[in-house]
């Protein structure tokens, strides 16, 4: 798997990122907008066939940079994002923590 070959693209009609890996779609995080315009993140999914490669950090990493970059605020829920968000600095993102997490 060549970097050039991996993709992830914001889908707004879907309501989540979507990773493709030669054009296929390996996975993707959802995201949901609440009454206050934040994007919660509840899920993210990397198909079978393509696990073990990373790709779950990869999703998580681009959507988290488009979002600091267009200066809106994550909800995080899904515990890979969580994770992510807790072991990585992601510069400009607002992070709104929910309780418990």
């Amino acid at each position: 798997m060549d970097a050039a070959d991996i993709e992830v693209v914001r889908n707004d009609e879907t309501h989540r990122y979507e990773l493709t890996v030669g054009g296929v779609l390996a996975g993707f995080t959802e995201f949901i907008v609440d009454a206050h315009g934040r994007l919660v993140f509840p899920h993210t999914v990397v198909d079978p066939a393509f696990r073990g490669r990373g790709l779950a950090g990869i999703v998580v990493e681009r959507a988290m940079t488009d979002v600091a970059e267009r200066g809106e605020t994550v909800v995080p829920r899904c515990p890979v994002v969580v994770k992510y968000l807790r072991e990585y600095d992601v510069p400009g993102l607002t992070i709104d923590w929910p309780d418990g997490v």
